[in-house]
């Protein structure tokens, strides 16, 4: 193509630019009037459900190169700058900077809410139950590792409510400063990261290298960038962040690593038409107290999705999620049965049934 055929094309994405600016910047607008309506009836700014219709809807009407994926990038972006613009949002995550919990967060709010980097669990908890933090963001199960006991510790003692959960592919990639792997003479990361990638460093090697296990696989990419003959295992975002080159991608010897986090708050969000339920459940020591629980569930054809048990402050208790929204009537019509044994803690849109 000559420079004259470019230079039109180039002005007609030009003039889509311009046009897409405008049309931004009147959905700016009528984002503020809904935010005014908001403040005066006490409506929640964040409305994932909303926002996943949105989406559908969007979807549904796509007919050119965008897929899902890219069209779901675009809009939450949107949805996040439509937010801060209204009430900028500070965000709560499980530390450090540069680690899968910072990507979960980012991925739902996007670059302008403003990020704080919380040591603990509960710390982060603390957080929104202050109100120092509008949300906060915790994992609560990896495919590879199940549950976290934090997370359900926390769930059960604050009174916040889930208001979204995220799924993320968690991948690792082997980064250094070092041009030739023959070069790695020490490898930092994290126990559990070593343990996923065994195949890979035995594939390449560097299983006789020596590994140093440290807190974070964001602070083992600190450390590589500034130690010659080192590397990191460390997630994309981390080298990314502290400008490690990256020699491998995906270097996990599961290709199905997945990690659920939720994101917690102090509302409950309404019906989407597509949602999940989680709850806490205290049952008495009769036999077949549990049995019956879960009949009762099945009765009314309520989907469970996951049954964990877990001991908290010396009681054993059930962690279940399932298909369902506590407003539903078949829902309501199990749990005022067990009034007083339950514990919702939210309802929210579904992203996955189960990892």
């Amino acid at each position: 193509m000559n420079e004259v055929g470019l230079d039109a094309l180039r002005d007609k994405l030009d003039n889509i630019d311009n046009e897409l600016l405008k049309l931004i910047n009147e959905r700016m607008e009528i984002v503020h009037q809904v935010g005014v309506v908001k403040a005066h009836s006490g409506g929640a700014i964040y409305r994932p459900e909303r926002e996943k219709a949105i989406i559908d809807r969007l979807e549904s009407l796509n007919n050119g190169k965008l897929n899902r994926a890219a069209i779901e990038a675009l809009f939450l972006e949107i949805f996040a700058i439509s937010r801060n613009l209204e009430l900028p949002e500070n965000v709560a995550y499980l530390g450090p900077e540069g680690s899968f919990t910072h990507q979960a967060a980012e991925a739902r709010f996007g670059a302008m809410s403003s990020y704080v980097s919380i040591s603990s669990i509960k710390g982060i908890f603390r957080e929104v139950d202050t109100k120092k933090a509008r949300f906060g963001v915790v994992p609560i199960e990896n495919s590879s590792n199940g549950i976290v006991t934090d997370t359900i510790n926390c769930l059960n003692t604050y009174n916040l409510k889930i208001i979204a959960e995220v799924v993320l592919d968690i991948h690792h990639t082997l980064a250094s400063t070092c041009d030739k792997i023959e070069d790695i003479k020490r490898i930092y990361s994290k126990d559990i990261a070593f343990e996923q990638c065994r195949k890979f460093l035995s594939n390449f090697g560097l299983d006789e290298v020596e590994h140093i296990p440290i807190e974070s696989t964001t602070k083992a990419a600190k450390i590589a960038v500034n130690e010659p003959g080192s590397a990191a295992i460390c997630p994309h975002v981390g080298a990314k962040l502290h400008n490690l080159p990256i020699l491998f991608e995906n270097i996990e010897d599961k290709d199905n690593n997945k990690t659920r986090f939720f994101i917690i708050s102090d509302f409950e969000n309404g019906q989407s038409g597509n949602d999940k339920t989680s709850i806490l459940v205290t049952l008495s020591d009769k036999q077949g107290a549990l049995v019956e629980f879960l009949t009762d569930f099945n009765k009314v054809n309520i989907n469970l999705t996951k049954i964990k048990s877990h001991i908290v402050e010396g009681n054993s208790i059930f962690f279940i999620d399932f298909d369902g929204h506590k407003d539903d009537e078949n829902v309501k019509k199990v749990l005022s049965k067990y009034d007083g044994n339950v514990k919702i803690l939210g309802s929210y849109v579904k992203e996955i049934n189960d990892i």
